[in-house]
C-alpha cells in the first residue's frame, strides 16, 4: 500500500504512543490525583466541546480534504485554502454569541444537577473552538500527504501537558480547579503547534475570492457538520446526558471505562489520517476497482490489528480493573458493550471516508438524523434505569443500527464490498482466542497476570493469523519482524 502502509505505520506507534500516555493519566493519575468529581468535570467539559467542535468547523476539515484535488492551479488550492479558513467562521461567531447572550438557560439543567460544574461550563465553547481550528489546520497538512507530525501534536503533545498539570496538582503546585482550566488551555496550545506546524508545510497565501462552487462547498459542509456531528455525539452525547441524569463522579467511571475500549479504534484512527485523502483522490479520479482494493485491505488489515487489541482488553480487564482505586470499579459491562461498538467500527475500514467522498452524502444524512435522535431516546430510557451501564448499551445499539446502514448503502449504491472469506476466519480465530482464556487467570499480581496471559494470547493469535495469511500487510510486518530476530531466514 506503499504510503498509506508507510504513514500507517509510523501514525499507529505514535498513536499507541501517545494512548499510552493517555491511558497513564486516565487510569492512574486522574483516579489518584484528582477527585472523582473533578474527574468528571474534565470528561462533561471536553465531551461538550468535541460536540461543538463540528458545528464550529463548519465541516471545512472534510470539506477541504474533499475538494482540494478538485483544484488544478497553485492560484486555484491558495483561494480554496484561503475560504477553508474563513468559512469556520460563519458559525463560530453566532454561536459564540449565543453562549454570551443565553448562557444561563443553556447551562440550567447541567449545573441544577451538578452545580460544581458552574464555574467551569463556559470553557466547553473555547475549547470547542480551539479543536475546531486544530481540524482545520490537521486537515490542511493531510492533503499534503504530511499526517506524521499532526497525529504526534494531536495524540501525543495534549496528553504530555495533561500529564504535567496532574504532576502538578498531585505534589501541590496548583489547585485542583486550576488543572481543570490548565487542561483546557492544553487543547490550546495544541492548535497553536498545528497551526504553526501547517505554516511550516505549506505557508498560506491569502487570497480572499469565493469559490466558483460555493454552492457545493457550502452543502457539502453543512452535512459534515451533522455526520461529524453523528460521530463526535456518538462517543461523547453520552457523557453529556449521563450528568444530566446522574451524579457528575459517575463520568469519572464512565470515562475510565471508555478509555480503556477506545483503544481498539487507535489503528483505525490512525490509518484514517492518510487514507482518507487517498480515498478522496481515487473518487475524484473515478478509479474505483483501486477503490474497491483499499476498501477490502483496509477492513481486513483493521479486523485483524483492532480484534487483536479488543482482545487483549477483554481477556484482561478483571485484573486491570484491580489496578485502579476501588471506587471506580463497575465499568466492565462498559468495557464490553463500548469495546464491541469500536471493534464494529473499524470493522468498515475507510467505510465513512468512502460516503463523505461521493454524491451519495446527502441521502446519509438523514440516516445521521435518525441515529441522534435514537442515541437520545435511547440514553433517555437506560440512564436512568440502568446508570452508566444503560448509556454503553444505548450507544452499541444506536452504533449497530447506524454503521449497518452505512454497509448496506456502500453496497448497493457504489457495488463496494469490504469483507472477503478471511473476515469470517478472522472472527473465528477471535472467538477461539475469548473461549480459550477469558475463563482463566494466573494467580498473581495483576500487571503479572496481564503480562503473561497477553504473551500467550499474543502467541496464539499471531500464529494463527499469521499461517492463515489473513491479512497480507500484517504478514509482511511480522514476516520482517521475524527476520531481524532471526527467526527464519
Amino acid at each position: 500500500m506503499g504510503i498509506v502502509q508507510s504513514q500507517s505505520i509510523k501514525n499507529t506507534i505514535i498513536t499507541f504512543f501517545g494512548f499510552g500516555i493517555g491511558a497513564v493519566n486516565a487510569l492512574f493519575f486522574y483516579t489518584n490525583f484528582l477527585e472523582k468529581e473533578y474527574y468528571g468535570i474534565v470528561m462533561t467539559v471536553l465531551s461538550g466541546a468535541n460536540i461543538l467542535m463540528p458545528l464550529m468547523a463548519f465541516g471545512a476539515q472534510n470539506t477541504l480534504i474533499r475538494f482540494f484535488s478538485h483544484y488544478k492551479t497553485q492560484k486555484e488550492k491558495e483561494e480554496f485554502l484561503t475560504f477553508m479558513l474563513v468559512l469556520p467562521l460563519a458559525l463560530i461567531i453566532p454561536i459564540g454569541l449565543l453562549f454570551y447572550f443565553f448562557y444561563d438557560p443553556i447551562s440550567a439543567s447541567w449545573i441544577e444537577e451538578n452545580p460544581t460544574l458552574k464555574p467551569y461550563f463556559w470553557l466547553i465553547p473555547f475549547v470547542g473552538l480551539f479543536m475546531a481550528y486544530f481540524e482545520v489546520f490537521y486537515a490542511w497538512v493531510k492533503v499534503h500527504m504530511k499526517s506524521v507530525i499532526g497525529n504526534f501534536i494531536s495524540e501525543v503533545l495534549v496528553r504530555l501537558i495533561v500529564m504535567g498539570l496532574l504532576f502538578s496538582v498531585h505534589f501541590n503546585w496548583i489547585e485542583k480547579s486550576t488543572c481543570v482550566y490548565g487542561i483546557a488551555l492544553a487543547y490550546f496550545a495544541q492548535f497553536v503547534a498545528m497551526k504553526l506546524y501547517a505554516i511550516s508545510v505549506k505557508r498560506p497565501v491569502l487570497r480572499f475570492v469565493i469559490p466558483d462552487n460555493l454552492k457545493d462547498i457550502v452543502q457539502y459542509s453543512f452535512f459534515i457538520i451533522v455526520s461529524g456531528g453523528v460521530a463526535v455525539m456518538l462517543v461523547d452525547f453520552d457523557k453529556v446526558m449521563i450528568a444530566q441524569y446522574l451524579n457528575i463522579s459517575e463520568n469519572a467511571l464512565y470515562g475510565v471505562a471508555i478509555f480503556i475500549s477506545t483503544v481498539i479504534a487507535v489503528p483505525s484512527r490512525a490509518m484514517t489520517q492518510i487514507v482518507a485523502p487517498i480515498t478522496a483522490k481515487l473518487i475524484a479520479e473515478n478509479k474505483f476497482d483501486e477503490l474497491n482494493d483499499l476498501y477490502k485491505k483496509s477492513a481486513i488489515n483493521l479486523q485483524v490489528i483492532g480484534g487483536f487489541i479488543m482482545i487483549l482488553i477483554f481477556l484482561n480487564i478483571k485484573q486491570m480493573y484491580l489496578l485502579i482505586p476501588k471506587d471506580y470499579s463497575g465499568g466492565i459491562w462498559v468495557v464490553f458493550m463500548i469495546g464491541l461498538s469500536k471493534f464494529y467500527d473499524v470493522l468498515l475500514g475507510n467505510n465513512n471516508s468512502i460516503i463523505v467522498n461521493t454524491k451519495h452524502y446527502r441521502t446519509v444524512l438523514l440516516f445521521g438524523v435518525f441515529t441522534v435522535f435514537l442515541m437520545i431516546v435511547l440514553n433517555m430510557i437506560f440512564i436512568p434505569i440502568y446508570g452508566i451501564e444503560g448509556s454503553a448499551f444505548a450507544t452499541l445499539i444506536t452504533v449497530m443500527i447506524y454503521n449497518t446502514i452505512k454497509l448496506f448503502y456502500v453496497i448497493n449504491k457504489m457495488n463496494l464490498y469490504p469483507f472477503t472469506i478471511k473476515t469470517i476466519y478472522s472472527f473465528g480465530i477471535l472467538i477461539g482466542c475469548f473461549l480459550l482464556f477469558y475463563f482463566w487467570d494466573f494467580s498473581f499480581h495483576p500487571i503479572i497476570n496481564i503480562g503473561l496471559k497477553s504473551i500467550m494470547i499474543s502467541v496464539f493469535y499471531l500464529f494463527i493469523t499469521y499461517k492463515l495469511q489473513i491479512s497480507e500487510e500484517v504478514n509482511k510486518v511480522v514476516s520482517s519482524f521475524l527476520i531481524k530476530i532471526r527467526v527464519i531466514k
